[in-house]
């Protein structure tokens, strides 16, 4: 008995929740897709189908929660204690998708992951620097991702028991500016819950044009801090927040932040190029981080 569930916003779920229902279908299990919209305004029209798919709905929220507390919305709602939860902008890369994950199910203590892939093929100019990133630092095999299992898991993918998810769950106090999913891993790992990663991927499909990308970055930065600085978070747990602590340890921050001002808008023309560095990247982001720790 499986419960999928996808939070949605301003995207077409549509082919994800036929190719999960096909597959679940012929596995001959028992189950559900539930579709939550975070009260977005694009597609809603379209996502409606889903409505009239077996075993299958969605369901508009009259507003805005935000990403952690979707998701634990969705687990609330959800009838069977095996919860799958997948990102609205995925498709399955296998046909065997749900099979694997059904075979994962038992009663162990347990997360397992399945992973992400990028497709090959090189996007338009605008949307290079988060496919880059993506292909570089997230879709890592199974044996990269298991020498450090819990930085390297993403909620994009992966199967949790119900029980489990009643103790450790997305954090709806911080501000909804991303590293949930960070935060969620860090909290398994403070419980003792491991985190098993297999072969069973999804494509990422919404990859981000630059200044979306840009942007969410610049968030996803403000949301490390916070968690930092709120001690929901050690320092050394993710690996930009650690050099930017020994950087200040090193009384270096304020020269880190100056060099970050200077150069900024050069490092931006190279990220928004059809060739980013993503050293460049990884300097953007850390300059950014010291510059917020110097405020």
């Amino acid at each position: 008995m499986l419960s999928i569930l996808i939070p949605t916003y301003n995207y077409n779920v549509v082919p994800l929740v036929l190719e999960l229902q096909k597959q679940c279908l012929e596995c001959k299990i028992t189950f559900e897709i539930l579709v939550f919209d975070d009260c977005s305004k694009l597609f809603i029209y379209k996502n409606q189908k889903i409505n009239s798919i077996e075993n299958c709905r969605f369901e508009v929220l009259e507003k805005n929660i935000g990403r952690s507390a979707i998701r634990n919305l969705l687990a609330k709602k959800a009838e069977f204690n095996s919860l799958l939860f997948l990102d609205a902008d995925t498709i399955p890369i296998h046909n065997h998708f749900i099979k694997s994950y059904v075979a994962q199910i038992n009663d162990d203590e347990k997360v397992v992951y399945g992973g992400i892939e990028y497709q090959k093929d090189k996007p338009k100019k605008s949307r290079i620097l988060r496919w880059k990133y993506g292909h570089s630092r997230e879709a890592l095999s199974v044996e990269k991702r298991n020498i450090n299992p819990y930085i390297s898991f993403l909620t994009l993918n992966f199967l949790i028991q119900k029980s489990i998810f009643s103790t450790v769950f997305f954090n709806e106090t911080i501000p909804n500016l991303r590293h949930e999913d960070t935060l969620f891993s860090y909290n398994l790992m403070e419980q003792k819950i491991k985190i098993i990663h297999i072969e069973n991927p999804v494509f990422h499909l919404g990859i981000d044009d630059f200044e979306v990308a840009i942007k969410k970055e610049n968030e996803s930065i403000l949301g490390l801090k916070y968690l930092i600085d709120h001690q929901l978070l050690p320092t050394d747990y993710v690996r930009i927040s650690k050099i930017a602590a020994k950087i200040e340890k090193l009384k270096l921050n304020f020269a880190f932040a100056f060099f970050y001002k200077t150069t900024r808008f050069i490092f931006l023309k190279n990220l928004s190029s059809k060739n980013p560095s993503l050293l460049i990247f990884d300097l953007y982001r850390l300059g950014n981080l010291c510059k917020l720790n110097s405020n």
